[in-house]
Formats: C-alpha cells, structure tokens, sequence
C-alpha cells in the first residue's frame, strides 16, 4: 500500500504539502489558534480548551502567549510548566517535544518543515519535515531560531537572537548565528 502524504510527512521522506488532507489539518489549526488568540488573556479554562484541541497534547501548567501560530498543532507535544510569550511560532510538519520547564521568549520559532536545496527540486513544490526536540529546563531567549532535525539538552539556555542549525548538548549556555556551545554550566 502506497503511503499518504501525512505518512510521508511524519516519516522525514518527501512529501506534498499541497494534499487535501494536510490542507485541511493546517486550516483545522488555523482555525484554532485563531480562536485561542482572540480569547482573553484571563480566559484560563477557554484557552486550555483550545489547546487540548489543537495540541498533540501537553501537562500540567502551560502557558502561551498570544498570538501564538502553528502549522498543525497535533505534532506538539510538551511537557509541564511551558512558558512561551508573545508570537511564537512552531512549523510542526514533524514532532516537536518539549520538556518539562521549559521558557520560550518572545518571537521564537521553531521550523521542522524545509525544502530540497537544489532548485530544480524545490520549484516542484515536494518538502521535508524533521523533528526538534527541547529538553526538561530549557530557555530560549528571545528571536530564537531552531531549525528542523534539532535537540536542544536539558538545562541549556540559547542567547537571543541565535540560529540553532545544530544539535546543542545538555548543560551549557549556547548563542550565536550559527548557534554553538559558549560555555558550560
């Protein structure tokens, strides 16, 4: 049996973003998020609502900012006691894990989706998604970049403004475009 493009999707092989299926799994999340950035900040009980819809699922005490943007939603799974500010946005074409404790500033993004390099290729319309995952006690300043196929250790902080391309080990302070390792905690 042939494989869905979602099947493709999630198993890091070249797939069409362009399927009805995963269409209607971005329209589904856009519609969510856009209902979950209109409620009030002081709607508690409304905006987890809409996260245990529109997330792959999640613990205890999450809190996200609003406006806050994702692809599908249903590929975000994170930990207890997420914090993440204003703006961010998560490209969830492949599973994003976030641990436990962890703090996003302001603008972060994290991009599992990515295209084929050689032009030729990439004009055909065909991606690529690769997971991120964060590890327990992390912090993302604020502008992070994390880009697709990235483990971020427990307990490192990444500076502001840096490009994560890498993976970053456990236990050190990371920063920079590209992202690297600035000294160890």
């Amino acid at each position: 049996m042939e494989k869905t493009e979602l099947q493709k999707m999630l198993a890091g092989e070249l797939y069409d973003a362009s399927d009805a299926e995963l269409v209607a799994g971005r329209s589904r999340a856009r519609k969510l998020f856009m209902q979950y950035n209109a409620l009030s900040y002081d709607d508690k009980p409304g905006k987890t609502a809409v996260l245990k819809e529109l997330l792959g699922g999640f613990e205890n005490q999450i809190d996200i900012q609003s406006p806050f943007y994702c692809d599908y939603g249903s590929n975000i799974f994170a930990g207890e006691n997420l914090f993440m500010n204003f703006n961010c946005i998560i490209l969830d074409c492949a599973r994003v894990t976030i641990g436990h404790n962890v703090a996003m500033a302001p603008n972060v993004q994290l991009y599992t989706a990515y295209h084929p390099v050689i032009a030729a290729e990439r004009i055909k319309g065909p991606e690529y998604a690769s997971p991120i995952t964060i590890g327990n006690n992390v912090w993302l300043g604020g502008g992070v970049i994390v880009c697709p196929g990235v483990t971020i250790g427990d307990n490192t902080t990444i500076g502001a403004g840096s490009v994560v391309t890498k993976n970053i080990p456990a236990n050190v302070i990371a920063a920079g475009n590209p992202c690297r390792v600035i000294r160890e905690l």
